[in-house]
């Protein structure tokens, strides 16, 4: 899917380098993955069937230390808003930023520590899929919504997109003053 003319996972793709300054794992279960990027790694969720708790686990499993997971349908997110995320995350297990959505935080934008593994375990083993299902049993931390807003928009900053439209109403977004 393209925004603006350009690939909605390459925008992804640049902001997490700008922030990081390496390139992302990108976990993908099409078999055609690892043509869409050749530059990245790319791997199949550890768990089927396991939704975006899943796609967070499989991350958590493939790193050394904490990682910054980033849906890959996020057109609009901002190096500002993740060099945030990895600068508040030290001392806590999981760091999301509070969003003003339904759950008041963004799981699919957030900082995961190694110490998430076995509570995800847990949680993908009761069926519980909710990509927050774990946040009970770790030290979570959070950006403040008025730090989030420095970064942009937090309906724009946290906009993904899963339908036609959604691509819609995104190159509508993107299409906007500012």
């Amino acid at each position: 899917m393209t925004v603006g003319g350009e690939r909605v996972l390459d925008r992804v793709v640049d902001a997490l380098t700008a922030a990081t300054g390496e390139l992302p794992l990108l976990v993908a279960n099409d078999p055609a993955g690892p043509t869409w990027r050749p530059d990245l790694r790319t791997i199949p969720d550890r768990v089927s069937g396991a939704g975006s708790l899943g796609g967070i686990y499989t991350a958590i499993v493939a790193g050394d230390g904490p990682v910054l997971c980033v849906a890959w349908d996020m057109p609009f997110v901002t190096a500002s808003l993740l060099r945030a995320l990895v600068d508040g995350a030290p001392g806590h297990d999981a760091f999301l930023p509070e969003s003003d959505g339904k759950r008041g935080l963004e799981p699919l934008c957030a900082v995961y520590g190694p110490t998430c593994r076995a509570p995800i375990e847990r949680a993908i083993a009761r069926g519980d899929l909710r990509a927050i299902a774990f946040h009970p049993d770790v030290n979570l931390g959070t950006l403040s919504l008025d730090r989030v807003r420095a970064c942009g928009d937090p309906a724009a900053l946290f906009f993904n997109i899963n339908t036609p439209d959604d691509l819609a109403q995104a190159e509508a977004i993107w299409r906007r003053p500012g």
